[in-house]
């Protein structure tokens, strides 16, 4: 099936018979109802559920929402964000998601939806991946494999339908610019991921000598200073290590080890643990080592994602806006005196908009100042 024929059979007046707004009314109806389902993948993806069963639940209580107090928007603002069963309050965020995908399927059909109604679709696609996505990485700084991996493939076959996501009319130039900026977007990011992690992907605290490390349920404690783990750890694989004199656990000593703990591992020499299997960890050390990671794998992957969909230009103008993007919101957070908040923001959420912008206006600017 040709693009111009989805385009024409989505479109055809003798076959529809219906106005461009009839079509923007439930663009807007259908995002919502999207966006109820993209709720359920943004709360179960993370923590490696099915997103098919069991149907929607109350999170408290358990009760199987049927289908008539499942209706998005409305009845989250009938029920007044509580549970119709036990009262217990309901996340405003599932209110948010359903409003913005249905306003962000409605933008995509507005935009394109006169000159091609299967690019317009394919966005919308797009858009529904930048939701899950962005919601997730904000909670978890994480952006599921579903979302990146299954991104690029949608993005690459979604390119034969609609060619005008590369701004061409063939097909062949279509997967071309797919294949290029899924090389070029994971490529880029990938590099820049190793060259930070080289140079600024370990933070190395010198300690007087003989200093003690005291880790806590929360942090850990140094001469002078406490350390939140929710300040070093963002990512399974974050690692704080030490090499100790004197390590103490619970039950047992070690005149001289070498520690890491992660958020799933604790090892002290050979031995491994589940970290909450112990609750006390001391060291005598002199040098304390702590994780600091600007980007993950994830946001190289979806980078690719990103790329697939939309070419290889898009994603350099989608790196080089995110960091302006992160950039100002770093500094307005320290003149503010959130200079902690600065350096716990995942970066997806501003590639995300960075990939928007693009799509909406940016794409011209690239071509009026590169003239490609």
């Amino acid at each position: 099936m040709s693009p111009a024929f989805v385009d024409w059979w989505i479109s055809h007046p003798s076959l529809f018979g219906m106005p461009f707004h009839f079509w923007s009314f439930w663009f807007f109806v259908v995002g919502a109802f999207i966006g109820s389902f993209l709720n359920v993948c943004i709360h179960r993806m993370p923590r490696g559920e099915s997103i098919v069963t069991p149907p929607s639940h109350c999170p408290h209580c358990q009760y199987l929402i049927p289908i008539w107090l499942n209706v998005p928007i409305v009845t989250w603002l009938w029920l007044r964000g509580r549970c119709a069963k036990c009262g217990a309050p309901i996340s405003p965020r599932y209110l948010g998601v359903e409003l913005l995908t249905g306003i962000a399927f409605l933008a995509a059909w507005l935009r394109f939806g006169n000159t091609s109604p299967a690019l317009a679709l394919s966005l919308c696609v797009l858009f529904g991946a930048f939701i899950v996505a962005t919601f997730i990485d904000f909670e978890h700084f994480i952006i599921p494999d579903e979302i990146t991996i299954g991104g690029t493939v949608a993005g690459f076959l979604l390119s034969i339908v609609a060619p005008g996501l590369h701004g061409v009319t063939r097909i062949t130039d279509a997967l071309k610019s797919s294949g290029l900026g899924i090389a070029v977007g994971f490529g880029v990011v990938y590099a820049i991921v190793r060259l930070g992690k080289l140079a600024f992907g370990r933070e190395k605290i010198p300690l007087e000598p003989g200093s003690r490390v005291v880790f806590h349920e929360d942090g850990l404690e140094i001469p002078g200073r406490t350390i939140p783990f929710e300040e070093v750890f963002y990512r399974t694989g974050d690692t704080i290590r030490l090499s100790g004199r004197q390590v103490e656990l619970s039950d047992r000593c070690y005149p001289e080890a070498e520690v890491a703990l992660s958020p799933e591992r604790l090892r002290v020499g050979a031995d491994e643990f589940p970290p909450e299997s112990e609750p006390y960890l001391a060291a005598t050390a002199d040098l304390l080592v702590l994780p600091r990671e600007a980007m993950g794998f994830g946001d190289v992957k979806f980078m690719a994602a990103i790329g697939a969909f939309l070419g290889w230009q898009s994603t350099l103008f989608t790196i080089g806006l995110a960091a302006m993007i992160g950039a100002v919101v770093g500094v307005t957070l320290i003149l503010v005196g959130r200079r902690e908040w600065s350096s716990r923001l995942p970066f997806g959420p501003y590639l995300t908009v960075a990939a928007v912008v693009w799509i909406f206006g940016g794409s011209a600017w690239w071509a009026r100042i590169f003239g490609i």
